[in-house]
């Protein structure tokens, strides 16, 4: 397995209060939700940013962690981690040109490894309904404590509902004063009927005028 180097963003006080609440609230869900899907609305909600945050504290507590990048069609996280070119992920996996092995990355952050994307996909969709896809995540079952699931916004494609099929919860998040309440319920609707349980909300990017009626914190709620 390879090992690449990626800084860890020094957190507010305030956000990094917020991410241990979401962690502890997932804790609380039980040990069988293992697998834990990330969606939004749309794109630029701050869905990265929150499983990435998400998956770094979980690691923290000595659970080993994996972060899958699932978004095929349009990934930022191999930009946002500024780790350069990533030889394999999860197009190159569910494709055929590629082992698990190969496809997974360790970090010098102990217990937490990472499934780039790979190329970005126009049958994404297809790949993800791939026998690969939920062989994978019976695999990952096995050796993971928690497997975080960046998937693509599902107001705008359906890869994520398809994903989620093989999870065992879902939180969507939701950019404040952003996210109309009819799209909200229409994107609750698509992971209800794809059989995963959603564990919660998280409401991003608060402004700072309402932050106290989120117990103080602006950047984010978990429900």
């Amino acid at each position: 397995m390879k090992k690449i180097e990626i800084t860890q963003d020094e957190l507010s006080y305030e956000l990094e209060e917020e991410i241990k609440t979401l962690r502890t609230n997932l804790l609380f869900c039980g040990d069988d939700k293992k697998a834990i899907l990330l969606t939004s609305c749309f794109q630029g909600e701050g869905k990265t940013n929150t499983a990435l945050q998400l998956a770094q504290s979980l690691a923290a507590m000595q659970k080993k962690v994996l972060l899958v990048d699932a978004d095929l069609r349009k990934s930022v996280l191999i930009s946002r981690l500024n780790v350069g070119k990533v030889e394999y992920g999860l197009s190159h996996f569910l494709s055929g040109q590629c082992s698990l092995g190969e496809a997974v990355v360790s970090t010098n952050i102990p217990r937490f490894h990472i499934m780039f994307s790979g190329p970005s996909v126009k049958s994404s969709a297809e790949l993800l309904t791939n026998e690969r896809f939920e062989k994978m995540m019976d695999s990952f079952r096995e050796i993971y404590d928690y497997i975080i699931i960046d998937s693509a916004p599902l107001g705008m494609v359906i890869d994520a509902a398809i994903a989620a099929k093989q999870c065992d919860g879902a939180i969507m998040v939701i950019e404040s004063e952003k996210v109309k309440y009819r799209i909200a319920q229409e994107v609750k609707k698509k992971l209800e009927k794809s059989g995963c349980q959603i564990l919660g909300v998280v409401l991003n990017k608060v402004p700072r005028r309402n932050r106290k009626k989120y117990y103080g914190y602006g950047e984010k709620y978990y429900g």
